[in-house]
């Protein structure tokens, strides 16, 4: 292992550096690790080395690169944060205790556990962002090395460094490190597609170079003649970047023109523009693809101004102006403008850069739900951007497809909870109306408005605005909180053919109220009711629970066989009559959600009472169930009890589409459990309900309602059969 290449890098860009601390993390490292091998069977330190090269190729502090060559040393060794504080101060304890995983801690699932480590992280960044560098650097080397581990894992750390770990690169404004995650990771979650692209690049590129060369030159010797000294380059497209492309916009690979782009370097902004002047004098540009990123940067700092023009054979051509200095912030991001590598303590222009972050930290406390926090991150860091003004010309950013009560809450948060309309551009819009981008946005509010409507919840985008509305219930509604959230989980357990107040006077229940990190079992409740968790992942934990503490017999249900010519028939609950056997709980299939009026049949379960299934269920079809389990059951006086059914409806996407359905089902007072709405790329919407249902006749009465609605032209019962 040969220290003297990181040295040189160093040196590069700090040439008075103290180099002592680097060879004592070095040699601290190389000690702790000593006999231990990576899967590829190379010895382990070699690995934090990388980590450091990375850091130094960022041109980040000494503090940083020590605590990368030491970042393993507390997880894979016998040694601890207090050692590494001991022996390197308090300062490069942080930077490695958080980049270290939760290691120690028993998590019920690989998702609990993910989230917990992200949780732990964002945490740590609030206090020091150096901790993500480090952390992209070790997931950039673990990338590049990922051949010598097993197919599964290899798909599994492609995966997460796809959902979280390249858009987190892209948010900090890391280029650099963003791309060759996205390409390493695509390499190995669509191999085909990878290689088939690498070789129809390979194919064209001596033909585009040329391409390339000959317009640069053009521009080149157009420049110079103007006056603007600039360098000029070809930017080669990154294969995953032309995969996205051609995905989302259904092209094939002989319709992305824009494979290389012309980048052009200058001194100033005022020679930027300059620059533009020229371009377009010499080729047209093309309408609606103008980007100023320099008047109005992105908010991982990017400044650039893009444009696309037809050049002189007749082909578009992508055109980047920037200046030297925002090239170096293209490239590096947040590692350009750190605060501790130049010295200023108090910079309050990069706290604002880092805003998105406090954010997150902020909505992120009140998701005590693993999945919960993981899909809302993966918006937060994923979701494109949308910019919008105020009637005073400043610029807002929020994620695509947020709407006019997104824009309010990300003002302020009484403006959010007092809105009760919004104009765009100086028209009325509906309050779900999609924000575009350059929308001059105000915001409608009154001193009387009762505050937000539950309904915001399915309406706004940003993670921010859900976290305002609901920290709103929590705090104003509490008791009505409570309420709901008893009754939501009731209906979910009766649902699943339990009585939720039964299980509940369980001693366990106090485990499972404080693995949610709730007080009491009332802020449980609350926090259902507010939407904070949902009642099925509650119920959920509870039954898990119930059925590890309870003792086996106590899971069981006694089933008597009782004489058939006894004709003894005992009522059991939710509307079913079952001849020869009384005394069991009821369950309604999953699989094909009966209602009353289909032709059911009922199965035995052991620990579960009876499953009702519809007799053309595919489970019953196929012979899935024991012959001798199966029984007759009857409808009866179903007339109170509902039942959920999964409906699919299918539309001619347009705005209002979604709060026309929500609305009409609430006007003939059919509740909503859950809904689900996508649009496809041709323009088609597709929205999944499941509704509480009493009988056949209602589910057609409210199908043949929805059907009613303008674009609407196909509705459909999910059988899942």
């Amino acid at each position: 292992m040969d220290l003297s290449v990181l040295e040189k890098q160093i040196s590069s860009y700090s040439p008075s550096a103290d180099l002592n601390l680097i060879r004592k993390a070095y040699e601290f490292a190389k000690e702790a690790h000593r006999g231990q091998h990576r899967v590829s069977g190379e010895l382990f330190i070699f690995h934090p080395l990388e980590v450091a090269k990375i850091l130094a190729d960022l041109e980040l502090d000494l503090q940083t690169i020590a605590a990368g060559l030491l970042h393993d040393v507390v997880e894979d060794t016998q040694y601890t944060i207090e050692d590494i504080e001991d022996n390197f101060g308090p300062e490069i304890a942080l930077l490695v205790d958080g980049v270290t995983k939760l290691g120690k801690l028993e998590f019920k699932t690989k998702e609990e556990q993910q989230a917990e480590n992200l949780r732990k992280m964002f945490f740590a960044m609030a206090k020091d962002i150096r901790i993500i560098l480090i952390k992209l650097a070790d997931r950039l080397h673990n990338m590049r090395t990922l051949t010598s581990l097993p197919k599964e894992k290899q798909l599994e750390k492609a995966k997460e460094t796809l959902d979280i770990f390249a858009p987190l690169a892209h948010r900090l404004g890391i280029s650099k490190i963003k791309w060759e995650l996205e390409d390493i990771a695509f390499r190995y979650l669509e191999p085909e597609r990878y290689y088939e692209l690498v070789e129809k690049v390979a194919k064209k590129r001596q033909e585009r170079e040329n391409h390339i060369n000959k317009m640069i030159s053009i521009l080149k010797e157009r420049l110079t003649s103007s006056g603007i000294s600039a360098e000029i380059q070809g930017r080669p497209k990154h294969f995953y970047s032309i995969y996205k492309k051609m995905k989302e916009q259904n092209k094939t690979f002989e319709q992305i023109y824009d494979l290389t782009a012309v980048r052009v370097i200058v001194n100033t902004v005022k020679d930027c523009y300059g620059a533009l002047g020229v371009v377009h004098t010499l080729w047209k540009p093309i309408p609606g693809r103008f980007k100023d990123y320099v008047a109005m940067p992105k908010p991982n700092m990017y400044q650039s101004i893009h444009t696309t023009v037809i050049d002189s054979t007749g082909d578009p051509l992508e055109i980047q102006i920037r200046t030297y200095e925002m090239h170096k912030t293209a490239e590096y991001g947040i590692a350009a403008h750190w605060r501790y590598k130049e010295g200023a303590k108090n910079n309050s222009d990069f706290e604002e850069k880092l805003s998105w972050l406090r954010e997150i930290l902020e909505w992120q406390r009140d998701l005590k739900d693993a999945k919960d926090f993981m899909e809302t991150l993966k918006i937060d860091l994923f979701t494109d951007e949308v910019y919008v003004f105020t009637p005073k010309g400043d610029v807002i950013d929020l994620p695509k497809g947020s709407c006019p009560i997104d824009f309010a809450y990300r003002i302020h948060t009484d403006i959010g909870n007092r809105c009760i309309g919004a104009k765009v551009n100086g028209k009325m819009v509906p309050l779900d109306y999609k924000l575009k981008n350059g929308d001059i946005i105000e915001i409608i509010t009154s001193g009387h408005s009762n505050g937000p409507s539950r309904d915001w919840l399915n309406i706004v985008k940003s993670p921010q605005a859900k976290n305002k509305i609901r920290q709103w219930f929590k705090r104003e509604r509490r008791d009505e909180n409570i309420a709901r959230g008893k009754e939501m989980l009731e209906r979910e357990a009766r649902r699943n053919g339990y009585d939720i107040y039964q299980l509940i006077k369980n001693d366990f229940m106090n485990n499972i109220v404080k693995r949610m990190s709730f007080t009491n079992i009332d802020d449980m409740f609350a926090a259902i009711g507010y939407g904070a968790v949902t009642a099925k992942q509650t119920f959920q934990k509870i039954l898990d629970e119930y059925r590890k503490n309870a003792e086996p017999d106590k899971l069981e249900f006694n089933v008597e066989k009782v004489d058939s010519k006894s004709k003894v028939k005992k009522k059991v609950e939710r509307g079913i009559k079952i001849d020869g056997i009384g005394n069991l709980l009821v369950k309604f299939s999953r699989c094909c959600n009966p209602v009353p009026g289909d032709k059911i049949i009922g199965y035995v379960t052991r620990g579960r009472g009876i499953s009702i299934h519809r007799q053309d269920c595919k489970n019953v079809r196929q012979g899935h169930f024991d012959k001798e389990r199966l029984m007759e059951v009857k409808w009866e006086r179903f007339e109170e009890t509902s039942y959920p059914v999964e409906i699919q409806v299918w539309a001619y996407d347009r705005t209002g589409l979604l709060s026309e359905v929500i609305n009409l089902l609430g006007e003939i007072k059919t509740n909503i459990d859950a809904v689900n709405a996508r649009a496809t790329k041709n323009g088609i919407a597709i929205i999944d309900l499941i509704v509480e249902i009493s009988s056949k006749q209602h589910l057609e009465t409210v199908m043949q309602k929805i059907s009613r609605i303008k674009g609407i032209y196909d509705v459909k019962r999910v059988m899942n059969l």
